[in-house]
Order: C-alpha cells, then sequence, then structure tokens
C-alpha cells in the first residue's frame, strides 16, 4: 500500500484475506502517529510491516522549479524518515531511522506470521462470516 491507502480498513483486510506477510508501504509520514499505525496494522494483520518512510532536505529540491520561493520557506529537513521494520506483534526488528539516508537491513522469523495467527486471525478464526463479508473486485 502507498501513504495513506494503509488508512483504507477494507484494503488492508483485502490483503489479510490474501495473507499477506510483508506489508510494505513507502510513504512520507514521519511522525509518532504513523508509527502507531504501522504497529497497530501488523498486530492487526499479524504480518511483517516493512515501513519505507522517506527522509528529504529543502536542498534536494531540483533548482530549476518553479517553486524555489515556496522551496525556500521549508525547513532544512523536509521530512524527517522514520523507515523502520514492525513484526507481527507489533515490536520493532528495527527501530526507526531518523533525519537521515540509511538501508535498514532486518534478518525476519517468517514462522512468526502463522504463529501469531494462532493467536488472533482477523480473516480467519476470529472473521465472524456470519456477519461480515469483502467482496473484492479485482
Amino acid at each position: 500500500m502507498i501513504c495513506w491507502e494503509s488508512y483504507m480498513p477494507l484494503a488492508r483486510v483485502a490483503l489479510y484475506e490474501k495473507g499477506v506477510t510483508l506489508y510494505l508501504s513507502p510513504n512520507t509520514n514521519d511522525n509518532e502517529e504513523w508509527q502507531a499505525t504501522i504497529r497497530h496494522i501488523a498486530i492487526e494483520g499479524h504480518c511483517f510491516f516493512i515501513n519505507c518512510d522517506m527522509y528529504f532536505t529543502r536542498d534536494m529540491y531540483p533548482k530549476d522549479l518553479l517553486s524555489q520561493e515556496e522551496i525556500g520557506r521549508l525547513n532544512d529537513i523536509v521530512c524527517r524518515g522514520g523507515s523502520c521494520v514492525v513484526d507481527p506483534y507489533g515490536h520493532y526488528v528495527t527501530q526507526p531511522v531518523w533525519d537521515k539516508e540509511e538501508i535498514i537491513y532486518a534478518d525476519l522469523d517468517m514462522d512468526m506470521v502463522p504463529s501469531s495467527r494462532m493467536e488472533f486471525d482477523a480473516t480467519g478464526h476470529y472473521a465472524r462470516p456470519d456477519v461480515l463479508e469483502l467482496r473484492i473486485h479485482e
């Protein structure tokens, strides 16, 4: 999912129904609220959440853009980043990276996904098909 698409509950449920194990989201949400959201999604979907937050500075904007006056009013660091990896229980596998570019490496225990779903599976044994149904148009 890209950016705020992760705030769309039905889109997330569609991924959960497909059995997503690695949830990737490139975005520009560099705030604490987004960190709470990604941890929630990892728990809700019992999947790894790979959060790809952009880091960029004002001087990274192309010099030939017509909006130089607006760009000049931006902070030196426009987007702080916050990239990280979260496990299916909502714990950080890697801590968020702030205020710099960095490549993140993580060894993921993929057995955590089915193990965590034994506890709670939003589209499995806790799905309530007697009450709820999602139809997906592909």
